[in-house]
């Protein structure tokens, strides 16, 4: 015989109890018990919190598509600049020395792993400090990228990395306020489930489940069992 099964998915939980509350509001089975408008508060205020929850997810989702293009913008410049004042400094145009004014070491001429979100916010800042530093002390601007250009790339970069942190941190909150009113739900749809399985208990089993399946109830047929292994308890 199928066996019952809760809704797995947030959908299948509003409308499994949006259709047995609506057979109820409809037909007035004194043997389903329940407070409707109570329970159609708990019903809007979960479907509330899902429909938030996908509109932060989304916008989430959007904003990270911008933000993409953001560190392939940043990682380009950065390095860019870098390998620039690299060669400046191996042609004798700038002493070696300025490169503690960037926090790179001076003897290694490689590009600082940008790997990491955290690793281009650090460099960034790196390049822009002390670039101007450098030209504080008197130091020539470098070109192609100019240390202006750099910073528009990085300042972009940054201020989509906190406004992703932003988004991840509302959404994880929305997530959060769901997935707490899900026992909620399942306990609400659980009691009437039973209630619907208790009012047809004296049908055979076929049409016990016919019926209890127009209010909204789920049932899975076992691992290997067909359709027709319960046809023969309808003629028996």
């Amino acid at each position: 015989m199928p066996y019952r099964r809760l809704p797995n998915t947030d959908n299948a939980r509003i409308k499994s109890l949006r259709t047995i509350l609506d057979k109820k509001r409809n037909s007035l089975y004194t043997e389903i018990s329940v407070d409707i408008i109570a329970a159609e508060r708990v019903l809007r205020t979960f479907e509330n919190a899902q429909s938030m929850y996908k509109e932060s997810l989304a916008k989430q989702a959007s904003e990270n598509r911008k933000f993409q293009k953001y560190i392939k913008n940043a990682k380009l410049y950065i390095s860019h600049f870098i390998q620039v004042l690299n060669l400046c400094i191996i042609r004798g145009e700038i002493k070696k020395q300025v490169k503690s004014s960037y926090n790179l070491d001076l003897d290694n001429y490689s590009v600082p792993d940008l790997s990491s979100n955290e690793a281009i916010l650090q460099w960034g800042k790196n390049v822009v400090e002390g670039d101007q530093e450098r030209q504080r002390s008197g130091g020539t601007p470098i070109y192609n990228p100019t240390i202006a250009r750099v910073n528009v790339a990085y300042s972009q970069f940054k201020d989509a990395y906190f406004s992703q942190k932003t988004y991840q941190k509302q959404t994880a909150r929305l997530l959060e306020s769901l997935s707490s009113q899900r026992g909620d739900i399942d306990s609400l749809i659980c009691d009437l489930w039973n209630q619907v399985e208790a009012m047809f208990a004296d049908l055979p089993p076929v049409k016990r489940i016919e019926k209890c399946k127009e209010f909204g109830l789920i049932y899975y047929l076992r691992k290997n069992e067909k359709d027709e292994s319960f046809q023969d308890d309808e003629n028996n």
